[in-house]
């Protein structure tokens, strides 16, 4: 064994380097958020080579005096914080000091500052390699500060060997930098490679601005079916953008998530998010979204990654509660776009109508009070909810609920246009077609029956306490001692979904009794709570218990919702509309697939040339 010694500053700085220099891009993340704790308002990038050649950050920021410039240099060396309260009230991007002495150890690095607007003077300082000429030097610059890196990893050929392509080098120096631009629509960012101009995003102050900058980031399709939300309490704000249902993708790779103006990764707030689209996007593909969370610095630790690319949060199940709650109720109230031709006029149609809330002896807006067979059967012998019965009743001949609210549904034209318009006719009975201000709705009856009867069906299972039914022999299931202990802290939240559960040894836990509409379906009841005590374990909620019964709720509805080829009348029709604008979640099925669709006269006008 070698004797133990202190390791040289240059090697100690090279393996800071190793943790959060990884690329060119790493290197450009760190020096756009130490422009912008600088206070920048606009900041000029100029790459060559993907960021392997040159890496060139300007800013007009508060600057570096020339009596600080050279402690910059030095490791966990910052303005940033002073003491431990301070660690533990993080409103910075940056705070360990260690960016600058790491990328200079790795590089070619030339840093000039000047802190004053009254004098174009500053300070340049020069490094290689990590070592440092030993005073500033003078040279003309305006207020703020430009940082240099050249010939990264030129001292490293082991690590310049990861590197790939210059073109797909530029890609992920290109994604940073709209994943910061996004961060901070108040700073104008410009952009340039090999010499051409490639990004060039002003300040963005109101509302048409950053949607302007939202589509040059996420591209347009997305601006245009994104749904705006902005939800707060007590000590948590949420805004930004989520994609309609109907606009998913394949795999997770357009999600951005801000904490306190951080872009991070956080599997709490990921979770929330997929529980919150559970009900209405199709099998397999993720949802979109661009979200901004504020919350009291001390609820957040912001040290928890070298790279500051994950926080924790002190309240993770208040946050993942609220996150759900607000993309889940966002999402329920939002009717699909009409397309890129009158949007806005379409826009505000819709936000004017799902806000009016609709009589209910509930008290819950947005749903229409009507009879259930959960209401009718929760009842039975012994409290057990009788599922072919339910089916049964909805199977029936006539469509649940369209030929009773026809009366009440039906509107006559002159009362004003609703939205869905009046029915016309029905195709190949398959699909109704109805005219509205805008031009022809193209409605999937059984798609949107079928989420008709679903939202009814949620609703009486929710309102009504939850039937449960005594296992014979009770289930006794074999966990970790880490599990046992969740299952017991959180028996009372087993209980609300009707599982009555006991922890049996250090190692084991017994299940005595389950929701009878579960049982009697076969559900596989181990499955079941197995999946929510991991979910509890990494989230510390979950979803899963509901999740099983919706799921079979969401079976019943399927089989009674009216099926192609029924023939409908006009009446029937125009009712079934009339639900559809009052049913939460109705843009899509239970599946995912879109109930409706909406075609403008522009775009009927030029599918025909009409005007051309």
């Amino acid at each position: 064994m070698k004797p133990i010694q202190q390791l040289s500053v240059q090697l100690v700085n090279q393996i800071a380097a190793g943790e959060v220099i990884e690329r060119p891009a790493s290197v450009l993340k760190e020096l756009l958020e130490n422009a912008l704790d600088a206070g920048a308002t606009r900041i000029s990038v100029e790459l060559e080579r993907g960021g392997t050649k040159t890496i060139r950050v300007t800013d007009n920021g508060h600057g570096i005096p020339e009596k600080e410039i050279m402690h910059a240099m030095q490791r966990h060396a910052t303005s940033k914080i002073t003491t431990l309260e301070d660690l533990e009230h993080i409103a910075t991007l940056g705070f360990r000091g260690e960016a600058l002495p790491s990328i200079a150890s790795v590089s070619r690095f030339t840093l000039a500052s000047n802190p004053l607007e009254t004098t174009n003077q500053g300070w340049q300082v020069l490094a290689e390699g990590g070592e440092f000429a030993d005073n500033p030097v003078p040279v003309r610059h305006a207020k703020g500060t430009t940082v240099e890196v050249s010939s990264l990893f030129f001292n490293v050929p082991a690590r310049k060997k990861f590197l790939r392509t210059e073109q797909t080098e530029f890609q992920h120096c290109q994604s940073m930098l709209l994943k910061i631009a996004l961060s901070r629509f108040d700073v104008a960012l410009s952009v340039r490679h090999n010499g051409r101009s490639c990004i060039e995003l002003a300040a963005a102050d109101d509302q048409q601005g950053k949607e302007q900058r939202l589509a040059r980031a996420c591209g347009r399709k997305f601006a245009e079916q994104s749904i705006r939300l902005e939800h707060s309490a007590q000590d948590i704000r949420m805004n930004g953008w989520i994609s309609l249902p109907t606009f998913s993708r394949s795999q997770s790779d357009l999600q951005y998530l801000y904490v306190n103006g951080r872009a991070i990764r956080d599997k709490v707030v990921s979770h929330a998010v997929r529980q919150a689209y559970q009900d209405v996007l199709y099998h397999g593909r993720f949802p979109a979204f661009v979200l901004f969370l504020e919350v009291d610095p001390a609820q957040v630790d912001v040290n928890a990654h070298p790279m500051k690319h994950e926080v924790r949060f002190r309240q993770g199940r208040y946050v993942h509660d609220f996150v759900r709650h607000t993309v889940g109720k966002a999402i329920a109230e939002t009717m699909p776009e009409a397309g890129q031709q009158d949007a806005g006029k379409y826009r505000e149609i819709v936000n004017d109508y799902v806000r009016v809330p609709q009589s209910d002896t509930t008290g819950a807006p947005g749903r229409s009070r009507s009879t259930s067979p959960l209401e009718s059967y929760a009842g039975t012998p012994g409290g057990a909810f009788s599922v072919q019965a339910a089916v049964q009743l909805y199977a029936a001949s006539d469509p649940p609920g369209l030929h009773g609210a026809a009366q009440d549904g039906e509107t006559s034209p002159d009362a004003g246009q609703p939205l869905l318009g009046h029915a016309l006719t029905q195709l190949h009975g398959i699909y109704v077609l109805a005219q509205n201000d805008m031009g022809l709705v193209i409605v999937d009856m059984h798609a949107a029956h079928e989420r008709i009867l679903y939202e009814q069906l949620k609703v009486s299972y929710q309102q009504s306490s939850i039937p449960m039914q005594a296992l014979l022999v009770p289930l006794t299931i074999e966990v970790s001692q880490q599990e046992a202990v969740l299952a017991e802290q959180h028996a009372d939240l087993f209980l609300e979904f009707g599982f009555r559960t006991e922890r049996f040894g250090d190692e084991s836990i017994v299940v005595r009794e389950v929701p009878a509409l579960l049982q009697q379906a076969q559900t596989d009841i181990e499955g079941v709570i197995r999946d929510a005590l991991s979910d509890l374990g990494s989230f510390e909620s979950t979803g899963k218990l509901e999740q099983a019964g919706n799921e079979l709720l969401s079976t019943m509805a399927c089989h009674g919702s009216v099926r192609a080829n029924r023939k409908l009348t006009i009446t029937e029709m125009n009712a079934l509309l009339r639900k559809i604008e009052a049913t939460e979640r109705s843009a899509q099925c239970n599946h995912g697939r879109p109930t409706w669709v909406q075609l403008s006269v522009d775009q009927l006008d030029k599918l025909f040339k009409r005007g051309q």
